[in-house]
């Protein structure tokens, strides 16, 4: 692998000893069940912070019977709860978005310790969180169904639309805050209560969340345990009274979610992995492509499911394509967050997962693919990785076919368009995708035959909250964000009244 660029990168380190966060701001070590912090049965793990490698916090290790403790809350609130008007619902979601932003800074600050985001990041998620809840407190008082009516002789149907009762959520390590809003705001929205595992390495500020509505809603109503997936979440997806498990996560995960779930057959939601292709035909704009992959690729460092990690480009203009592209990817500004506003690109969010994206560029060597920019680690400490794009990949390759969840694009080619689409849905899932050309047939044509839940035309990783996001095959099921998120935590009752005379 060519690596004679290594140095386009400056890792940028934060001046003095300046912290991002005094030690009184930390949430409580505990888990919040019942309305309260309680303290963990299972003693406590460190928290790491990715830029150092030192521990800066703890959390508790939660257990199977703290799991059953905040189900059993869940139960005796979900009753009172889902039969609130949504009126009075809808005004407690505004009031979490408002005591969101009324702490922005500080979840923001939080945010970017736990995971290494820089700052433009971490805000961009308290800002989507707040927009999230917003937007799920007005959607719950303007749901529509079909018309009550006569469908058969003399009898009037109605349609009902009800909660599930008690949710078990699963979030991410990439994205901890923003996609528990994901998953709290329908959730509650639909009239649920639930119980919440963020991911053991990055639960901070779910805790914090909590720590922050404690007194806006009823006791029982939110939950959060914090653990290991492999103890707490199998008891959530395992256990009787949990009315559906919603899970955003690896396809592996999901796996092991469904099969657990399945025992007492209860409801599954499944947002899991992609590995986004970008088709890039022969009349596009390739500077406007090049600069909109700047973002959408190496966006959270490339941990991002719906990331442009894989570019299909015409044969014709590769060449011009990669040029462009890496100019880009040189001027993007690696460091930790405090280095400067404008730092772009941070460190991976843990030690396993550095090491595991390293061995993904070690194996890309030794197939003969090469890397025109990075393709290897930044000086420690912290898990940083060089942003790298890396040609000469041939159809098939593992780089181009699995995940890697890191700041890393593989560009392939193709001759024709019907190559270009087969090879683009020529992998295990179908989250996101994106077509950039300037020819509005072709556009439709291409959007039609990608098997994927969003696919994007002259952009890429542009979310709206009023559009679902979801994805196909190994992808999962089950829709985040808008009225289908609604859908998603609710069930259908159809009352039939014989009115005949």
């Amino acid at each position: 692998m060519t690596v004679s660029d290594q140095t386009a990168f400056t890792l940028r380190r934060a001046s003095g000893a300046a912290s991002l966060l005094a030690p009184e701001e930390l949430p409580p070590a505990q888990h919040f069940i019942d309305g309260a912090f309680r303290d963990p049965a299972g003693g406590l793990a460190d928290v790491v912070e990715p830029c150092s490698e030192q521990a800066f916090a703890q959390v508790a290790v939660g257990t199977a019977d703290d799991v059953d403790a905040a189900v059993a809350a869940a139960v005796a609130a979900k009753a009172e709860w889902g039969r609130m008007l949504p009126k009075e619902r809808s005004g407690l979601l505004l009031r979490i978005a408002d005591r969101v932003a009324e702490h922005y800074d500080l979840l923001v600050r939080l945010e970017s310790a736990d995971t290494g985001k820089p700052f433009s990041v971490s805000r961009d998620d308290v800002d989507s969180t707040i927009d999230c809840f917003r937007f799920m407190a007005g959607a719950l008082r303007a749901t529509t169904t079909m018309a009550a009516g006569d469908y058969a002789e003399d009898h009037l149907s109605v349609i009902l639309r009800e909660p599930l009762g008690v949710v078990g959520v699963v979030t991410p390590w990439n994205y901890p805050l923003l996609m528990a809003a994901w998953k709290i705001a329908p959730i509650l929205a639909a009239g649920n209560t639930l119980v919440i595992k963020p991911a053991e390495q990055t639960s901070l500020t779910t805790l914090k969340f909590a720590e922050l509505v404690a007194d806006l809603l009823p006791a029982g109503v939110f939950n959060v345990v914090t653990g290991k997936g492999s103890v707490v979440g199998a008891r959530l997806a395992e256990h009787p009274d949990v009315d559906m498990i919603a899970l955003t996560g690896s396809v592996g995960s999901g796996r092991i979610v469904a099969r657990a779930a399945a025992e007492t057959l209860k409801r599954v939601h499944l947002e899991l992995g992609g590995k986004a292709p970008v088709v890039i035909f022969d009349d596009a704009d390739l500077d406007a492509a090049a600069a909109s992959l700047r973002t959408a690729s190496f966006w959270n460092s490339g941990q991002e499911c719906g990331a442009a990690c894989r570019v299909l480009v015409h044969e014709s203009v590769a060449e011009q394509f990669i040029d462009r592209l890496v100019a880009q990817v040189r001027e993007l500004a690696v460091g930790e967050p405090l280095a400067g506003e404008d730092i772009e690109i941070g460190p991976l969010f843990s030690r396993e997962h550095y090491d595991r994206v390293l061995g993904y560029l070690d194996r890309a060597q030794q197939e003969g693919i090469r890397a025109v920019v990075g393709g290897s680690a930044l000086p420690g400490p912290g898990y940083f990785v060089a942003p790298t794009v890396l040609i000469d990949v041939p159809e098939g390759a593992e780089c181009a076919r699995e995940e890697i969840f890191g700041p890393v694009v593989t560009v392939e080619t193709f001759a024709d368009d019907d190559e270009a689409i087969r090879r683009a849905n020529d992998v295990p899932v179908g989250l996101a995708a994106s077509v950039f050309t300037e020819n509005a047939r072709r556009s439709h044509w291409a959007a039609a035959r990608i098997d994927a839940g969003t696919v994007w035309v002259n952009s890429h990783l542009v979310i709206a909250t009023e559009a679902p996001w979801g994805g196909f095959k190994g992808s999962g099921y089950g829709r985040d964000l808008s009225i289908y998120a609604l859908d998603d935590y609710s069930r259908t009752k159809h009352v039939m009244h014989n009115h005949a005379r």
